[in-house]
């Protein structure tokens, strides 16, 4: 039955946020190109301001590079780009990165097997269909968090269940999602066997309808929580992986690195919901292509433009070993009442399939072992 309770307006405004790190980027081994790469018409060319700035930080290695974009505040030393990680492995050195900071930007050269282009009908084609009424799974407006009325008259941010079998391009999806290299990296960031690895949760994060953003939040961690009650979650592993990975340029995403190891300050707990400036904070600036991985703990908001077009594939993956924990996170939304009955014998052949079942079994038995979960935060 669609959810129409009715929901106080809790969406507010978009507002600026300010940067000045290092964004650190884990990059493939690179010759210097004698030609244009056959896919790149596939991926947005940045500005040309992102450009100069993204050559600033750039760093050689054997295996690959890593490289910078600057954005405004001063919290890291001025050597942060000098990574002191093994550049011989991508894996090690995206896991240390999001360790040390929360967050991790991996290049598009490290995955290619996306198909951009495709994704990006793909996306089109599932966003006309939720503002057009024909899709009901749907972040609409003004809402946060889960459960979300299946209304889109207000209009939508986001659309839910890319992997839900009726999306016409469901296998689309599937293939960027249970992509065998971007599986790696989950397994090399959760430290797991890539055979314990969960499905869980497959969405987009779109352009809103008007300006809206969302309130500063840890993921799992309500905004009630003491600094004691904080601390003893933020210890806990995390067990899964969540990621954006962005078909269009997107600087949504802001975010204070290293909040993901303490307790919010006194002037973050007592700032306004929607403070569009606290010490230290960064926009992850995205180009097209890009993945973003990060620690669903790490203090954030989204602020997100009417102006500017966004479709940021935003995915999660777990691992068995977290058990019941995870079960809330990725229940609540749903996914659980659909993906036991993904029939797969259609795929017969695609590399990805198996894999998928795998995954997609131990997601149904999470379902199994959790039964009711709630929500995170019913009313926002």
């Amino acid at each position: 039955m669609p959810y129409t309770e009715h929901q106080p307006d809790k969406g507010g405004y978009k507002g600026s946020a300010k940067a000045t790190i290092p964004l650190p980027f884990a990059n493939p081994r690179m010759e210097e190109p004698t030609e244009q790469p056959a896919d790149a018409s596939n991926v947005a060319k940045p500005d040309s301001q992102a450009g100069k700035q993204g050559e600033k930080g750039r760093v050689r290695s054997f295996h690959f590079t890593l490289h910078t974009i600057f954005a405004t505040a001063d919290i890291f030393p001025d050597n942060s780009a000098n990574i002191t990680t093994s550049t011989s492995d991508p894996y090690t050195a995206a896991r240390k990165a999001l360790d040390r900071d929360g967050f991790v930007v991996l290049s598009a050269l490290l995955f290619p097997s996306f198909d951009l282009e495709s994704l990006r009908a793909a996306a089109s084609r599932s966003v006309s269909a939720a503002r057009s009424g024909k899709w009901p799974y749907i972040r609409t407006l003004p809402k946060q968090f889960p459960p979300w009325p299946q209304n889109a008259s207000n209009g939508i941010w986001g659309v839910q269940h890319l992997l839900h079998p009726s999306n016409p391009d469901h296998l689309t999806f599937a293939k960027s999602y249970f992509d065998e290299e971007l599986l790696r990296y989950v397994a090399a960031l959760i430290d797991c066997d890539p055979d314990d690895l969960t499905m869980e949760l497959y969405n987009m994060l779109v352009r809103p309808d008007h300006d809206f953003a969302l309130r500063w939040h840890r993921d799992d961690i309500p905004a009630t929580a003491t600094a004691d009650e904080e601390l003893e979650r933020l210890r806990k592993p995390g067990w899964h992986a969540q990621w954006n990975l962005a078909l269009y340029d997107d600087s949504s995403l802001v975010l204070i690195p290293g909040s993901h190891k303490r307790a919010r300050t006194d002037k973050e707990r007592d700032a306004d919901p929607y403070e569009p400036s606290l010490p230290d904070q960064i926009t992850v600036n995205l180009k097209a292509g890009e993945v973003a991985f990060y620690n669903n703990n790490i203090l954030h908001r989204g602020v997100y433009s009417c102006e500017k077009e966004r479709m940021t594939l935003h995915g999660s993956i777990g691992t068995k070993a977290a058990g019941t924990q995870r079960a809330r996170n990725v229940l609540q939304h749903g996914v659980g009442e659909w993906a036991k009955e993904w029939d797969l014998s259609q795929c017969r052949g695609e590399e990805w399939v198996e894999r998928a079942k795998g995954m997609r079994e131990r997601l149904v038995e999470l379902g199994r072992e959790s039964g009711d979960v709630g929500f995170f935060s019913k009313d926002e």
